[in-house]
């Protein structure tokens, strides 16, 4: 799975979730090129390549059923 696929299926099925939205990426300064995606038994880790703005450089966790994001780290 890549980000893309990943920010798919997450919007697809959490169509309430603002994670991905123009706004926000831009108020991070964040641009989909500057994730990657890593798999582990019960969920997707969405980590930045580089650090953004105020250098953030937390990942997400996505469950792998439902694409809900279940922690941030």
């Amino acid at each position: 799975m890549n980000s893309s696929q990943l920010k798919y299926n997450h919007e697809s099925l959490n169509p309430e979730s603002y994670y991905f939205t123009r706004n926000s990426m831009r108020f991070f300064g964040d641009t989909m090129r500057n994730y990657g995606v890593k798999t582990h038994e019960n969920f997707y880790e969405l980590y930045r390549k580089q650090p953004v703005k105020h250098g953030i450089s937390k990942s997400a966790h996505f469950d792998k059923s439902t694409f809900k994001i279940i922690i941030f780290a």
